[in-house]
């Protein structure tokens, strides 16, 4: 979304709101929450159920979160309560925003529970409606030699066109799962009701069908402080690693190549957003990944 656009956005919010409360017979419930594009409103339903208004700007990476969310129906994901196709905005059943998963101290607990839910969402084939994997990689392969072009540092650009080739060697089997995209501990809430169907439960996807070894990357670099404080960062990224690639099944090696990939997405955004240098955390991962 542009600026322009998502300036005309923000000024239609108030009207959104009022729109969306008076559709679905809602009360205002608490103070609102926002992330980077959305805004989230608690609310009470007619009937007292808790709940939450999300809205968001309709784009490429949101428009499949409905999509996603119904096909997962509350196993591992925040259940969809209702939905207005036209404008994108979505009630959702309350969850607890000051306990995310990201406030545990026990970095392989934190670990544990991702990879946990990873295979309960990963479990189901993706709706054929959603952005595939194999779509996504083509475009990024397609703006690497600009990329590479536009990297100060020689060891940079090796590193990038390192990723790439990663990347042509797992494109041909892109996989049908329903991936989740962003899945990390500030992702990742606990229920308002402690008798909920389970402790931890994911938030704000941006589905994609694809493989599930694509979904790593986020993990591995959540909570980037605890692995500095590790004294060891390439092992401590080899332990998540490691253990995320047995919970799910994983490859190994076919899980290296599709993390080098994700890392060669988070480049080419850099870039785009005008950065030379390879940020320093997404080296480490794949030094620590590939042996150099």
């Amino acid at each position: 979304m542009g600026e322009e656009d998502g300036e005309a956005w923000v000024a239609r919010l108030p009207a959104l709101a009022a729109d969306a409360l008076d559709r679905w017979s809602l009360s205002l419930d608490g103070p609102l929450e926002h992330g980077l594009v959305g805004l989230v409103l608690p609310v009470r339903r007619a009937d007292g159920t808790l709940a939450v208004l999300k809205l968001q700007p309709v784009d490429e990476e949101t428009v499949g979160e409905p999509i996603a969310l119904r096909a997962w129906n509350g196993r591992g994901a925040v259940r969809l309560l209702d939905h207005d196709p036209a404008t994108g905005t979505m009630l959702l059943e309350r969850l607890d925003p000051a306990r995310s998963l990201d406030a545990l101290h026990d970095d392989r607990v934190v670990t544990e529970v991702i990879a946990d839910l990873l295979a309960e969402l990963t479990s189901h084939q993706a709706p054929a409606e959603l952005r595939t994997l194999a779509e996504v990689a083509d475009g990024m392969l397609a703006q690497v030699p600009a990329a590479i072009g536009a990297l100060s540092d020689e060891a940079d650009r090796r590193l990038l066109a390192d990723c790439a080739a990663a990347l042509r060697e797992v494109r041909p089997e892109p996989g049908d799962r329903l991936l989740h995209w962003d899945l990390h501990g500030g992702n990742v809430l606990a229920p308002v009701d402690p008798d909920a169907r389970a402790a931890w439960i994911a938030i704000d996807p941006k589905p994609l069908a694809g493989d599930p070894a694509f979904e790593l990357l986020p993990v591995l670099r959540n909570r980037w402080t605890s692995l500095v404080g590790t004294g060891d960062v390439p092992r401590a990224l080899r332990h998540r690693f490691d253990l995320m690639t047995d919970r799910l099944a994983l490859d190994r090696p076919r899980a290296v190549r599709w993390t080098l990939a994700r890392v060669l997405q988070n480049v080419l955004w850099d870039v785009e957003d005008g950065e030379s240098e390879i940020d320093p955390c997404q080296r480490a991962v794949v030094e620590a990944l590939s042996g150099r």
